[in-house]
């Protein structure tokens, strides 16, 4: 029996007659994390907005599991300056959420002592784990999660990518994530998927690293990103405070055959 949670075959999306994603072919497993990678306006949120069904595909089909729970962690959040909204209240959007449940799935992320606090006062760091801690909320086996650490400096980017690793390994749901962070993504992925429009190549990071359609997108120095493993012998708080030495979680949970797109001209 298959562990797919969701597939694609074939996806084709039109805007005003003008092809923005064609042939698209992906599949995300139970288990696995895969990072969708790729230029500005390669595709990847149009592809993200076909996964939560918000898209209807214009070709191809989309096929989910049956009653599939999925949680989204969207790119952005604009929040009127004058609503008052505390993060509590925010979490509780979310039908049958009470405040121990919300303070659950901030404890989860690491961000307990911002239940109370007013959404538009907290930092960005702790922004994405309270949107984190919402998609959390939802009990999904899949979590979509659009540039999770938009707004973030570069230790809190580290720290957020290792806590969505301890999460996949923690509620063995599957993850699929949109990112620009190559450096890190590499690292703290099972399989990545180089979008310009079409599929031009996926698999493991250390084989699409090396795959010409991927040099040719994001340069000939990207091809060392996918070896670069970014250590930790201590973690971060919100702030990117050092806070303690944990070890570094996990590892990859398999190594898929590299596939190239049906439209690259590569070998």
């Amino acid at each position: 029996m298959s562990d797919d949670l969701i597939r694609l075959a074939g996806v084709g999306v039109d805007f005003a007659g003008q092809p923005v994603l064609q042939d698209v072919r992906l599949a995300v497993k139970a288990g696995e994390i895969v990072t969708l990678i790729g230029p500005n306006g390669a595709g990847k949120t149009t592809l993200v907005r076909t996964v939560l069904g918000l898209l209807k595909p214009d070709q191809g089909e989309v096929w989910r599991k049956p009653r599939l729970h999925i949680g989204y962690m969207p790119q952005k959040l604009q929040v009127d300056a004058t609503l008052p909204l505390t993060v509590l209240r925010f979490l509780r959007l979310v039908p049958g959420v009470d405040r121990k449940a919300a303070l659950s799935a901030l404890d989860e992320v690491g961000a307990t002592q911002v239940i109370d606090s007013p959404l538009q006062n907290i930092s960005g760091g702790e922004l994405q784990r309270v949107l984190l801690a919402r998609a959390l909320l939802r009990e999904p086996e899949l979590l979509v999660l659009d540039e999770p650490v938009q707004g973030v400096d570069v230790a809190g980017q580290a720290e957020l990518y290792r806590l969505i690793t301890r999460l996949r390994d923690r509620h063995g749901c599957g993850v699929l994530m949109v990112s620009h962070d190559l450096h890190l993504v590499m690292s703290t992925t099972d399989q990545v998927v180089c979008l310009n429009r079409h599929v031009c190549c996926s698999g493991h990071p250390e084989q699409v690293s090396g795959d010409p359609a991927f040099v040719e997108l994001f340069g000939q120095d990207a091809k060392s990103l996918a070896v670069y493993h970014h250590h930790h012998d201590h973690a971060h708080d919100l702030h990117g405070e050092v806070v303690k030495n944990p070890p570094f979680p996990g590892g990859t949970r398999f190594t898929p055959v590299h596939k190239h797109g049906p439209d690259c001209n590569h070998g």
